[in-house]
């Protein structure tokens, strides 16, 4: 069952949102799933064109975008059209 208070948005309103500079998740086990998760969304992603649904967070409260990650960076994960997106301000990912 979804979380109601989740917002459902699409993968070209990521760019105008606003993002703190805060770690979003608190546990060090936590941040290593959230690696591993990106690690495997980029692989299928450039392979298989999968779309992953990002739970994640901006100044505003939750949100989840159903979208291909195409790039990773140190600190980002990079959408369609070089939207980019905070790895510290992701929940999770469902692949």
């Amino acid at each position: 069952m979804e979380d109601p208070n989740i917002q459902i948005i699409e993968k070209e309103e990521v760019s105008a949102l606003h993002f703190p500079s805060e770690e979003i998740l608190t546990s060090e086990k936590e941040r290593k799933i959230r690696a591993t998760s990106i690690e495997r969304a980029i692989s299928l992603g450039n392979l298989e064109h999968h779309k992953v649904r990002i739970y994640f967070a901006d100044d505003q409260g939750k949100k989840r975008v159903d979208t291909t990650i195409w790039a990773v960076t140190d600190s980002a994960i990079v959408l369609k059209q070089h939207t980019v997106l905070p790895i510290n301000r992701i929940l999770k990912l469902e692949i």
